[in-house]
């Protein structure tokens, strides 16, 4: 019996097919389709490249794709690129034996033949195929069978349902001591039989006993279009969320009155806020906020205090207005946070009212919404009490491109 140190293990990767149930043939071959930004088969190779036990690296292409597998080999590291190439035959088993001879005098004990569109294959089922391979010619990874078998055919009757158990499907890399494993192919060749499905059936009809060892469910054979969408969505980095931030500021003058409306809540007081509508700093911080997460201008664009339909109207008609046009461009109102500076009156017993506002104006959460205050410690236009100033931040996730 060999000892582990004593294998030496050639590959043969496996790429001269056509891909017709992939669809689009103008795209090419799907083993040269990108996925995540490569083709198929760079990823592939590039595993096997980098597995430390990799000797010899074959791949067998189409006659017509050698410009195909240049340009793939330009997505590997220089230090991977050294891969023997040799023009498959008509069927996959011709290919494979192309393969297989292309390692005859390489000094490899043993050969893993492996498919170019199961990019997913990891070094440790690599590892795991190597370590059954002692003391044995052949060594299979599969999965058990999970769905319920029907025998039949599409739009007609089932005839049968086939019991699972002990079914498996059969993956790559398939691997074998080479000497055997050449010898199956060129007397399958020499018999005329050019009908077997993969290497392993080759193995068995020879007499070669197979052993069965765990695959991967990662290591998926690319078959259809919908399969190549689906790996270059997994391998391609998620887009970057769009999220924006808007920033609003207002200020209103205040004069002798009876109170102030602050986030549509009346607070008696003896001053008023000086302005063309009902004079809500806090609303109209936060119209503004919300209009410069989709550049629309800012309140005076769209309520012009010149025009008299405006005048000494609530400002939740602006808010409430913001928050249909950030909708209308396919924002989603995440966050509103309003500071309010001003020496009086106390905003802090009015607070949760405010807030309570804002989430119905906004229709979010009340969590999702903020109202601060503070004093300017006797400083300026707001420590004299001419004036209450606001600060508006709102936050905005936008799932397509504003217009």
């Amino acid at each position: 019996m060999q000892t582990e140190e004593q294998l030496s293990f050639g590959i043969v990767i496996v790429a001269a097919g056509r891909g017709e149930r992939a669809g689009a043939p103008q795209e090419g071959p799907k083993q040269y389709r990108p996925i995540g930004g490569r083709p198929v088969i760079a990823h592939t190779l590039d595993v096997f490249a980098a597995w430390p036990r990799a000797g010899k690296i074959v791949t067998v292409i189409h006659p017509d794709d050698e410009a195909l597998f240049d340009q793939a080999l330009t997505s590997l590291p220089d230090d991977r690129r050294a891969i023997t190439t040799v023009h498959g035959g008509p069927t996959r088993q011709a290919s494979v034996l192309a393969g297989l001879d292309a390692l005859d005098q390489a000094g490899i004990t043993h050969v893993m033949i492996h498919d170019a569109v199961r990019p997913f294959i990891d070094h440790a089922l690599l590892d795991r195929c190597a370590a059954a391979l002692e003391g044995c010619d052949a060594v299979l990874p599969a999965l058990a069978v999970a769905d319920t078998l029907k025998r039949g055919s599409l739009g007609a009757t089932v005839t049968q349902t086939v019991p699972r158990e002990g079914l498996f499907g059969a993956q790559t890399p398939q691997c074998f001591r080479l000497a055997p494993i050449v010898n199956a192919h060129h007397r399958a060749a020499a018999s005329g039989r050019a009908d077997f499905t993969d290497d392993a059936s080759i193995a068995e009809w020879a007499g070669l006993p197979v052993r069965l060892i765990e695959g991967t469910p990662d290591n998926v054979k690319l078959t259809i279009r919908q399969d190549i969408a689906m790996a270059d969505e997994k391998l391609s980095p998620p887009p970057l969320p769009d999220v924006r931030t808007g920033n609003g500021y207002d200020v209103h003058q205040l004069v002798a009155g009876d109170g102030v409306t602050l986030c549509g809540i009346f607070i008696p007081h003896d001053q008023t806020l000086l302005g063309h509508s009902d004079a809500d700093v806090a609303l109209h911080a936060l119209t503004d906020a919300l209009l410069a997460t989709c550049g629309a201008g800012d309140i005076g664009d769209h309520f012009p205090p010149s025009d008299p339909q405006w005048k000494g109207v609530a400002s939740r008609i602006f808010l409430e207005q913001a928050a249909r046009i950030v909708r209308e461009k396919g924002g989603t109102i995440m966050n509103a946070d309003v500071s309010l500076i001003a020496e009086a009156p106390k905003i802090g017993p009015h607070r949760l009212a405010m807030r309570e506002n804002l989430a119905g104006m906004l229709g979010i959460s009340l969590d999702r919404c903020s109202v601060k205050a503070t004093t300017n410690e006797t400083i300026g236009f707001v420590g004299r009490r001419e004036g209450i100033a606001a600060i508006a931040t709102a936050t905005v996730v936008y799932a397509k491109e504003a217009k």
